[in-house]
């Protein structure tokens, strides 16, 4: 017997099953083979077609069975993680009124800004552990006042997963996690942000039924059996937001954990059980998914480095180099510090980590005698690195004690630079797991029970690769970050 976990993304739909016993992962499909289209109508601008997102799940679904000769009814749950921030709007009948403002659109910055200073940060940081910025909340502002005949039209907004599940069930719900990534939560009175509702103007009935994040939340109905091939009846036990839900693959609960990732971007995403927030502008926080109302509270506080694995892979494009592989073997022959060599990997849009500015990726202390690709490759992988340990800085003077480091094994925590780098400046053992969000939302089904003992027991035995320890001497390490970070100072003061 199996769990289905689906994990969607804006540039194609992941689906996974694993077995229910023993939590192996049985095999992970990617529908479409290419990515997803985007429509973006102006600069800023990213939506998505809903329907699109629906087909691409149905179409995972049947060549996961497919593939794995699996039948319906040997698949007893289901759980779903999703891109954060999107809105999608329906109608009485759930037909969507428009096409989903997705999560990288930007179009409500100023809209979110000028709500931060009118109720201002002492409200913001308190009641909603963060400005409202870009967010869901703000989005929907922005149809309002942009598109008043559509909003007259909405029945309930919904999240990209929200509208998952819907599709399955008929079922309109959604979490408190959920909300509280598009900053509809207010957690100093643990409900619903009227504060923030009132500000905007969106009325309370535009918001689903709220539902537990693990449990019975709905079930596949009829009609989604015939278009997904699931069978009618199969419970959906689990649904959230595809940052809290990679933590949790990575069995990241409670205060002192904290998960890596070193994709395209990075992100730090580290759980306390504090409401005083002091870097709002710079972390975002969100209701962990094993947040309950009345209890001690569970907080994931989000950090994202937009400029990480992206550097590396423009190098692996313009460096006349065939692969990662081959990179990191060049940088492996420089000593720490790369001679010097110096680069700052933010070439990816604006960090909301340095305020919001835009400083580029630049490389600095070239000596054109000396230095080679070998130091470029170096001083990139380093960092990236660095730009990990300035953000969990941040994340410590915000109240974060790290006590255990979990990622997943993306393309940079393959490289023993990059994580022995890490793992020394933060003097902090790294586990490095090989694992999926996927995998880790099919999991999380089996959590309406409430064994988180057994998940955890099925991440070491199934996904569990290596422990990166700090090394011995990080006097090298530290003068090499010190570098960077003088560097990045000139950088930011000039900006």
């Amino acid at each position: 017997m199996y769990y289905l976990g689906l994990d969607l993304g804006s540039s194609s739909i992941k689906a996974a099953l694993v077995e229910i016993a023993t939590g192996k992962s049985l095999g992970v499909v990617q529908e479409p083979e290419e990515e997803m289209g985007m429509l973006a109508l102006k600069n800023g601008w990213a939506e998505q077609d809903p329907e699109e997102w629906w087909r691409h799940v149905c179409a995972s679904v049947k060549k996961l069975k497919g593939t794995y000769n699996i039948s319906e009814s040997q698949i007893k749950g289901i759980g779903i993680s999703y891109q954060m921030h999107g809105l999608v709007l329906v109608d009485k009948l759930g037909k969507p009124l428009r096409q989903s403002i997705i999560w990288c659109d930007s179009r409500a910055v100023e809209i979110g800004n000028e709500a931060f200073e009118a109720i201002g940060a002492d409200k913001c940081n308190t009641q909603l552990l963060n400005s409202p910025a870009n967010f869901t909340a703000s989005k929907l502002r922005w149809v309002q006042e942009n598109e008043p005949e559509i909003y007259k039209e909405i029945y309930k907004f919904m999240l990209p997963g929200d509208y998952i599940a819907y599709k399955f069930s008929n079922v309109m719900n959604t979490t408190i996690s959920g909300l509280s990534e598009g900053i509809f939560w207010d957690f100093e009175k643990d409900g619903l942000a009227d504060m923030l509702l009132g500000h905007y103007g969106i009325d309370r009935s535009l918001v689903p039924d709220i539902v537990e994040t693990f449990g019975m939340q709905s079930a596949v109905s009829a009609n989604a059996e015939l278009e997904s091939g699931l069978a009618a009846g199969t419970p959906i036990y689990y649904r959230a937001g595809d940052q809290p839900n990679n933590a949790l693959s990575l069995n990241v609960f409670n205060p002192g954990e904290v998960a890596g990732t070193g994709g395209t971007s990075g992100v730090v995403y580290a759980i306390t059980e504090n409401l005083s927030v002091k870097e709002s502008s710079r972390v975002n926080n969100f209701a962990h998914v094993n947040y309950k109302k009345g209890e001690a509270p569970r907080i994931g506080k989000l950090l994202c480095i937009n400029g990480a694995g992206i550097q590396y892979r423009w190098l692996l494009n313009n460096l006349s180099v065939d692969s990662y592989e081959e990179m990191n073997n060049l940088a492996s022959e420089i000593p720490v510090g790369s001679d010097g060599v110096c680069m700052l990997s933010f070439g990816n849009g604006a960090e909301r980590m340095l305020n919001n500015k835009e400083v580029g990726s630049r490389l600095v202390n070239i000596n054109l005698n000396n230095h080679g690709k070998a130091h470029i490759c170096r001083a990139a992988l380093e960092g990236i690195a660095f730009s990990f340990v300035y953000g969990m800085e941040i994340l410590k003077s915000d109240g974060i004690e790290i006590k255990v480091m979990r990622v997943g094994n993306d393309n940079l925590f393959r490289s023993e630079i990059f994580a022995d780098t890490i793992a020394t400046l933060v003097a902090q053992e790294i586990e490095i797991y090989n694992t999926t969000g996927a995998i880790g939302a099919a999991r999380a089904a089996g959590l309406h029970d409430g064994d988180f003992e057994k998940f955890g027991s099925a991440l070491m035995d199934n996904d569990y690769i290596r422990t990166i320890k700090p090394l011995s001497d990080k006097g090298p390490y530290t003068i090499a970050y010190q570098n960077w970070k003088k560097e990045l100072n000139l950088v930011l003061n000039k900006n």
